[in-house]
């Protein structure tokens, strides 16, 4: 019998993405032979006064790579070198890991030119046109 097919298309609930997420998971595993093991990983950076995190980096591995979903410098604190040393902290744990290497995503209004100073090239892009803005997928090998 034929699966109804709704659409839901704005703010579907965990529960949809979570189902979604575990099955296509389970898929992955069972066509690559094992499964992401690993947890994922984040290098926060904490107000000095607060402690209440104000940025940081959010990792993930990836089949053999680590791939970065987040990483943000608050405004006032750029300048410093807090971006170069976060990436530096997650390749560590990425060569840690066994990952070949490291990437990331990055729209044309953010970071291109810092990632290819940290040694990042770009891999792929996704066009941009009208109100979508161009975004380049970065990679940096390991080994």
């Amino acid at each position: 019998m034929r699966p109804i097919v709704e659409i839901v298309a704005e703010n579907p609930s965990a529960e949809i993405h979570d189902t979604i997420d575990t099955a296509l998971t389970a898929f992955n595993a069972e066509m690559r032979g094992f499964a992401p093991e690993t947890p994922d990983f984040a290098i926060v950076l904490r107000d000095p006064q607060s402690n209440a995190v104000i940025g940081g980096l959010y990792g993930t591995d990836d089949y053999g790579w680590t791939y970065i979903k987040f990483l943000l410098v608050p405004q006032s604190c750029r300048g410093i070198g807090l971006g170069a040393e976060l990436l530096t902290e997650a390749e560590t744990i990425a060569r840690k890991r066994g990952s070949i290497g490291v990437w990331l995503g990055t729209f044309a209004f953010q970071a291109r030119a810092f990632y290819e100073k940290q040694g990042y090239v770009a891999f792929g892009e996704l066009e941009g046109d009208g109100g979508a803005i161009p975004l380049y997928f970065m990679k940096k090998r390991l080994r």
